[in-house]
């Protein structure tokens, strides 16, 4: 199909069979004539630069958050503005790299998230996540008369990702309670998402990366039908082989290039998901035996396969808005490679020790460290004249300050992304004292042109530019 003979590839195309569906990414073949000329002459813009958002939850909060920890920069640098530098010990360090896309935006509080009343006076574990993306104070309940606020993402996506065929994807690491009550007569529903799409509405997450692959790409129309499919070994694109070579003939050479190199990117992605599931039902001891056999034990490996999976998400167009949960409230996890044997919650419970909250430190390092594979993966991934990283913000934060005291005030927050006029990279804005964070989040649902007056206890729109 030729493109300079006025036809084009519809925007969104799908190759299919049995009951398989691989969205396709971006292609020149999907310009009309008219506009990839008017490219070729310098006028006009690609079809590409959809906006996207990724909203990254972590519990916890962080050693930089404590006083002492303040005091050390173990979050938010001394300089403000685009005069800073990041502690080489901080949690940030790992970002070096990358803080020219990046904007630290400290001393925001999440009050919705504090106890209002004395029955909900330790309940901040089971309070937290529930406020993160609504800024809301949640009902003290453990039936189903949930309430507290529709979520940032979800409002975002009613915007953005109405025209896509998933319009938001909810993914979690940890695992679920799924029903019933939780802790401090709280539901688990405000524990395990951090995503509503009404204040009564709280949105599953999916934790296991070959439910979300079997999701994205139409892997069978039952479990029954991926599992026999599985049995085989083989690849769902073996299902869409005919097509493929079918529609890789009528497309020019830079096309079939990105289509190679797509669905090299979906092939490898699905031989990794297979070879973690071969590994966990294996008969080995695993580190997580109630996790499912697509669930990989190692937190690193899980976490890159849930940011290929959004990638691959944003580059087929499938969704514009993923929400992703790290971890789970009072989570004991461990995580061996950040230097340190000590439990996540227990080791937010420092005491105030200078030595503890620098091993929590550690954790907040190894955390962060996993950021720079998603921004290299985007960074990697073209689109039109750009890359995927121009068009997508990632907002990272929690909801907790200071772990120890279950504080909310002084939370960490970071705005990524490659789009300047969403994201002012290199730069640390320090926000006024009781400054909430819904500001900020407010600001944003301002630069995705979502004209609303407030959102959860925001005052004003934070100046997101010094």
């Amino acid at each position: 199909m030729s493109f300079m003979t006025q036809k084009a590839l519809p925007r969104r195309t799908f190759l299919r069979n049995m009951s398989a569906v691989i969205a396709l990414p971006y292609l020149d073949a999907m310009e009309p004539a008219g506009r990839f000329l008017a490219k070729v002459g310098g006028a006009g813009a690609p079809l590409t630069g959809h906006k996207r958002l990724v909203t990254i939850e972590s519990v916890h909060g962080a050693a930089g958050s404590n006083t002492w920890g303040a005091s050390k920069y173990l979050w938010a640098p001394k300089g403000v503005g685009r005069d800073f530098t990041l502690n080489p010990e901080g949690a940030l360090a790992p970002m070096e790299a990358w803080k020219h896309k990046m904007s630290i935006i400290s001393n925001t509080d999440v009050r919705m998230a504090e106890a209002f009343d004395a029955p909900e006076i330790g309940g901040d574990h089971f309070r937290s996540s529930a406020v993160f993306l609504t800024q809301s104070h949640p009902k003290q309940t453990q039936g189903s008369d949930l309430y507290v606020g529709t979520s940032f993402d979800q409002i975002v996506a009613r915007k953005i990702g109405q025209d896509t065929p998933i319009p938001s994807m909810q993914l979690c690491i940890e695992n679920l309670d799924q029903a019933g009550g939780c802790y401090y007569n709280y539901a688990c529903a405000y524990t395990d998402t951090i995503s509503w799409a009404s204040p009564t509405e709280p949105l599953p997450m999916i934790r296991n990366p070959r439910a979300a692959f079997d999701l994205l790409f139409g892997a069978g129309t039952s479990n029954a039908d991926r599992s026999a499919r599985r049995k085989d070994n083989g690849s769902i694109l073996d299902w869409v082989v005919g097509e493929m070579s079918s529609l890789k003939r009528e497309l020019g050479a830079t096309d079939r290039r990105r289509v190679d190199q797509y669905l090299e990117n979906v092939r490898e992605l699905e031989r990794r998901i297979q070879k973690v599931e071969a590994k966990n039902v294996s008969g080995d001891e695993r580190l997580l035996p109630e996790a499912p056999a697509g669930v990989p034990d190692s937190f690193e490996e899980h976490m890159k396969l849930m940011f290929d999976i959004q990638v691959l998400a944003f580059q087929s167009d499938m969704t514009r808005v993923f929400s992703f949960k790290t971890g789970r409230d009072a989570s004991s996890r461990t995580f061996p490679e950040s230097g340190t044997n000590k439990g996540f919650h227990p080791a937010s419970h420092h005491g105030g020790r200078e030595s503890a909250i620098l091993e929590f430190n550690q954790i907040n390092r190894y955390h962060m460290s996993m950021l720079p594979y998603f921004l290299q993966r985007l960074e990697e991934t073209k689109e039109g004249d750009g890359t995927m990283l121009d068009n997508t913000t990632i907002m990272y934060g929690s909801p907790m300050a200071d772990g120890n005291i279950h504080n909310h005030r002084r939370c960490p927050l970071l705005l990524m992304g490659g789009d300047s006029t969403l994201v002012p990279g290199g730069t640390h804005l320090r926000a006024p004292d009781g400054t909430p964070m819904a500001d900020v989040m407010l600001s944003l649902l301002h630069k995705y042109n979502i004209e609303v007056p407030s959102f959860g206890d925001s005052l004003s729109p934070f100046a997101l530019y010094a």
